[in-house]
C-alpha cells in the first residue's frame, strides 16, 4: 500500500482533507497514524489511526470514515496560549505599532505542541535523506506498507540530486535512523543510485 503524503483525502467520497505527515514507531518500523489536516475550517490536522485507512493510491489517500467522525479524532497540534515574560514593546500609531516604546502589557504567545503517541515521531513529506557517506540525496516522498501488519517495506526517495524527478525505492532494511526531520541511510550514495526507480505519477509531477 503507498501511504503518499501532501495528497487529497475522502471520506466515503467526499474530499475531507489532506495528508500532511505519517507517525510511526522509529524501533518497530510500524506505521500508527495518518496526520490529516481538514477541509473544514479552521482546518485541523488529526491523528487519523491507521486502521481507518481503507485504501490509498500515489494520488489519494481513502478513509473509513466521515467527516464527521474526523473532527471527533485527537488534533495533532495542541496549542497553548501562555503570557510572555518580555514586555510588549510597540506604541500605537494610527493603524500601525511603531517600536520601541514600551507598555507596561505583556504579550500572549501562542505555542503550538505536537500530540504525539509516546516513543513514535512524526515525518512529513520533503524530509531530508543523507548516505552513510554523509551527502544529502533527496527526500522523503512516501512510504510502502504492509497493509496487514503496518510495517513499512520501502521508503521512496524524491529528487534526489543525481536522479532529476525520478522515484527511487529504499527497502527498510537499508534504513539506518529517523529523527523525524532526517533518514540516515545504511548505504552510499553510489548504492543508492543502483536502487531500483518505480515510476509513481502524481497530478502535481
Amino acid at each position: 500500500m503507498d501511504l503518499p503524503i501532501n495528497v487529497d483525502v475522502f471520506c466515503q467520497g467526499e474530499n475531507c482533507g489532506q495528508a500532511t505527515a505519517v507517525i510511526l514507531n522509529p524501533v518497530t518500523d510500524v506505521v500508527t497514524h495518518l496526520v490529516v489536516k481538514e477541509e473544514r475550517s479552521p482546518n485541523t490536522e488529526r491523528l487519523v489511526p491507521i486502521k481507518l485507512i481503507d485504501k490509498s493510491t500515489p494520488q489519494a489517500v481513502y478513509l473509513r470514515c466521515n467527516t464527521d467522525m474526523l473532527q471527533d479524532l485527537s488534533p495533532f497540534i495542541d496549542v497553548e496560549y501562555i503570557q510572555s515574560v518580555i514586555p510588549h514593546y510597540s506604541a500605537v500609531y494610527g493603524n500601525y505599532y511603531i517600536q520601541p516604546l514600551v507598555t507596561n502589557d505583556r504579550e500572549i504567545v501562542a505555542v503550538p505542541h505536537q500530540h504525539i503517541p509516546a516513543d513514535e515521531l512524526s515525518i512529513s513529506r520533503g524530509a531530508k535523506v543523507f548516505s552513510s557517506d554523509r551527502h544529502q540525496i533527496g527526500n522523503v516522498d512516501e512510504f510502502m506498507v504492509d497493509e496487514e501488519n503496518g510495517h513499512i517495506t520501502h521508503l521512496i526517495l524524491r529528487e534526489g540530486h543525481l536522479w532529476g524527478k525520478k522515484d527511487v525505492s529504499i527497502p527498510v532494511s537499508e534504513i539506518d535512523q529517523i529523527d523525524g526531520e532526517h533518514v540516515h541511510l545504511k548505504i552510499d550514495k553510489k548504492k543508492v543510485g543502483e536502487l531500483p526507480v518505480i515510476p509513481v505519477k502524481r497530478k502535481w509531477a
